[in-house]
């Protein structure tokens, strides 16, 4: 198939040539929104001028410069979601987003606060994910003070300094996986918890609601000893395979944080789906692969492009209207992915 022309793309925008032509030209007299259908129409068929369409649509709009500070650099799903972003803002017309991606390579709190640090003056917002520590709380009161706000991702940290948080309400998500398991087990038995560490708020919650859950609703299960993986496949293997042979009882694992890997892989090796209920975050092709092979029970999920539209969204009210002078925090819904799921996003 060749490349798109003019026509294929004014038969995509529902438009005439003559007008797609004035859009290419930046002639005046077309109205935004057929500038913004043309637009849309170039990026969906891949036209090859569709850059050049969004820089004159936007180049009277303001600029934001948005930092999006992730974790490993090298895991699918912080990819993606770098991916996501740039999508999102690829797509909004109220002004020239530019995401300015960073990673921190290891779970060391002082690595967070340096690239913090290293993007003020750079951007003029910043949203983030990682650890709550008094090293990120201090970088993130450095940037509000210079006029940069800045949004926690899917684990808060900075409360009362950073602008809002973003993401699940992680005491709820735990007290799905908890429901999950407690219907899905095919017996009353032991339970595995595996979290990234302390200083991930988002981790704590949701280990507390998961024991909450239990406490509450599911009397006869019994919880073992929450275990730190520090969110790496390795040592999630080695301790889901030492559980799985420890505890012929065990009937449900859930892995609240990174490193759902290494227990997709140990309960593969051992043919343990049929006995034990794995819940696990994020879909990702890992956690999809361990759906359809029965390794997976049920992934829950974070529906990264309403997160990534409402937080570009904000920014962008922020930037105009100044810093809210209450932090506050924003709970999208829970995906939950299963088995049966249709997974094409």
């Amino acid at each position: 198939m060749g490349r798109p022309t003019i026509s294929d793309l004014a038969r995509a925008a529902r438009v005439s040539t003559a007008t797609v032509d004035r859009v290419l030209n930046g002639r005046p007299n077309v109205r935004e929104e057929t500038v913004r259908r043309v637009h849309a129409a170039a990026e969906e068929i891949g036209y090859h001028a569709a850059n050049v369409i969004r820089q004159r649509m936007l180049s009277d709009r303001p600029e934001l410069r948005l930092g999006l500070v992730l974790q490993k650099p090298r895991h699918m799903f912080y990819q993606e979601a770098v991916a996501t972003f740039e999508r999102q803002a690829r797509a909004t017309t109220q002004s020239r987003v530019q995401i300015v991606s960073r990673f921190v390579e290891t779970p060391q709190a002082s690595e967070l606060a340096e690239v913090l640090m290293s993007l003020k003056g750079r951007v003029d917002a910043v949203a983030a994910t990682g650890q709550d520590h008094h090293l990120v709380t201090q970088a993130v009161q450095a940037l509000r003070e210079s006029g940069t706000p800045v949004f926690s991702l899917l684990s808060d940290f900075a409360q009362g300094v950073r602008e809002s948080y973003f993401g699940l309400n992680n005491l709820k998500v735990g007290r799905i996986a908890g429901w999950f398991i407690s219907k899905l087990a095919p017996q009353r038995g032991k339970v595995g918890l595996f979290i990234g560490g302390s200083r991930f708020h988002g981790h704590e919650l949701r280990e507390t609601g998961f024991r909450s859950f239990f406490r509450d609703e599911a009397a006869g299960f019994e919880l073992l000893d929450t275990q730190i993986n520090l969110e790496t496949r390795q040592l999630t293997y080695e301790a889901t395979f030492n559980l799985l042979n420890r505890h012929p009882d065990l009937v449900g694992l859930y892995v609240a944080g990174g490193g759902m890997e290494g227990a997709i892989q140990a309960v593969r090796e051992l043919d343990a789906g049929s006995r034990v209920v794995l819940i696990v975050n994020e879909l990702t092709p890992d956690s999809q692969a361990g759906l359809q092979d029965g390794a997976v029970s049920i992934a829950l999920g974070t529906p990264m492009r309403e997160l990534a539209a409402q937080l570009i969204a904000l920014a962008q009210s922020t930037l105009a209207n100044g810093m809210a002078p209450v932090p506050g925090q924003r709970f999208l819904p829970c995906e939950v992915w299963t088995p049966e799921s249709d997974m094409m996003r």
